[in-house]
């Protein structure tokens, strides 16, 4: 598994695509929080918070973890090499593990250079320091977390079809749906139960609970249960190609 994610690894910064990612991701957090005028935009929005942030991230690493995960079964399938990969000395779930953690290591590295936004806006505000730091953890973790289960959804997407642009779309499309679908159906609902049981079935849901501060089992169990999930599923489809 280690030798797996190390390979990842490698890959990404031995080609543009994890010097990409990592750039396309702060410059486009960089323009919409600093330079553009809008709703996210820190200086437009008066208060000395990261709240515009962690609204927009969630948007930006829906299309780029996807974008680099969209080959990592799908290449592998079109240069027919699926079978050689599982012959070496490894189980299928070691395999995708190792998988995993080289692109979720990746969102992590683009993630790191954003800890500088918090003592920039802890520096803008009126009282210097004057930040939620416990706000700012609960979000980066609420972030981490819902990292983990785009990439575990794309790595499944990237199962699913040998054209990396195929994987691409359908890893987006699932990602969106879990993030934003079922909010989007809850407003069918007027309050009551089926408006709640609908958004708490959604990821923004978890993710803005977590973002308030508050680490709430509940919200760690589900983001750990859709994580699981979908590795397994990339497990399962992973198996049913190699036994045809």
């Amino acid at each position: 598994m280690l030798a797996i994610f190390k390979r990842e690894i490698q890959s990404f910064f031995n080609s543009p695509i994890g010097y990409l990612v990592v750039g396309l991701f702060l410059i486009l957090n960089g323009l919409f929080l600093w330079v553009f005028k809008g709703p996210f935009n820190i200086f437009d929005y008066g208060f000395a918070d990261l709240s515009n942030f962690f609204l927009l991230a969630p948007w930006v690493f829906l299309f780029l973890i996807p974008a680099i995960t969209m080959k990592s079964f799908s290449e592998e399938k079109k240069l027919g090499t699926l079978e050689l990969l599982f012959i070496k000395p490894l189980s299928i779930w070691q395999t995708v593990l190792g998988k995993f953690l080289g692109t979720f290591v990746l969102g992590l590295i683009a993630l790191l250079p954003t800890l500088l936004y918090v003592y920039t806006v802890s520096e803008l505000g009126t009282v210097k320091g004057n930040l939620d730091i416990g706000l700012v953890i609960g979000s980066y973790f609420g972030t981490i977390f819902l990292m983990a289960c785009y990439t575990s959804i794309g790595l499944f997407a990237s199962t699913l079809s040998e054209n990396q642009i195929v994987a691409f779309i359908l890893g987006l499309i699932i990602c969106f749906v879990l993030y934003y679908g079922f909010e989007g159906i809850s407003t069918l609902f007027k309050n009551g139960g089926a408006f709640f049981f609908w958004q708490a079935m959604g990821m923004k849901y978890h993710f803005e609970s977590i973002a308030r501060g508050v680490l709430d089992t509940r919200d760690l169990i589900y983001f750990f249960s859709i994580t699981v999930f979908f590795l397994f599923l990339t497990v399962a489809q992973l198996t049913n190609m190699v036994q045809r």
